[in-house]
C-alpha cells in the first residue's frame, strides 16, 4: 500500500487540531472489535449491517454468506464503505474506510487472512480455508465468502478537544 496523502480539513476541525496520522488511522483499523458495512442493493436502497472483520495485506477482510443481501449487493456493485469507532461525542476516534470489496479466493491470502483473524480474535474466530472459501476450522463446514476492502480514501475523526476531521487518500 502507497503511503496516503493525508491531509486536515479545516472546514470541520478546531483551529488547534491537527491531522490524525495514517499510523494512528491504520492503529485503529487493526484493533476495531465491529464494523458497519455499507452497500448499495440492486434498487438503489442503501443496505447497512455489522460485519466482524481483520485488518491483513493493507485491507479491511470480511466474511458473509452467498445468500445474504451484502453479498447479492457486493456481486453487482463492489463500492463500499466501512465505518468504526465509537458514539460517544468528548472522545475517540471514528474512522469512515471508501473502497472497492474484493472477492477473495485465493488460498494463499485467505490463509492470512484467516491467521489475521485468529490473532485478533485470540482464537474465537477460527477459520480453515477450502476451495476459495472460509470454513469451520474443527468441521470444514460452511463455505463463507471473504471480500477484502483496500482502502482508497479513509476519513478519521478525532472527538474531544480538539475536535478535528482528518482525509488520507491513496
Amino acid at each position: 500500500m502507497n503511503t496516503p496523502v493525508t491531509r486536515l480539513d479545516q472546514r470541520y476541525s478546531e483551529p488547534t487540531a491537527v491531522a490524525t496520522s495514517w499510523d494512528e488511522t491504520r492503529q485503529a483499523l487493526e484493533t476495531a472489535e465491529l464494523f458497519w458495512i455499507s452497500t448499495v442493493r440492486a434498487d438503489g436502497r442503501p443496505h447497512v449491517t455489522p460485519v466482524v472483520a481483520a485488518w491483513c495485506d493493507d485491507a479491511v477482510w470480511f466474511s458473509t454468506g452467498a445468500e445474504e443481501q451484502k453479498y447479492l449487493n457486493l456481486t453487482a456493485n463492489p463500492q463500499v464503505v466501512l465505518t468504526t469507532g465509537c458514539n460517544g461525542w468528548e472522545g475517540g476516534l471514528d474512522v469512515v474506510v471508501e473502497g472497492e470489496a474484493r472477492h477473495v479466493t485465493d488460498q494463499a491470502a485467505l490463509e492470512r487472512a484467516a491467521k489475521a483473524f485468529a490473532s485478533k480474535w485470540r482464537g474465537a474466530w477460527q477459520w480453515g480455508v477450502r476451495d476459495g472459501h472460509f470454513v469451520d476450522k474443527d468441521s470444514g463446514e460452511g463455505g463463507a465468502e471473504v471480500f477484502a476492502v483496500t482502502p482508497a480514501r479513509v476519513f478519521a475523526h478525532s472527538k474531544g478537544q480538539p475536535f478535528g476531521a482528518t482525509t488520507h487518500r491513496f
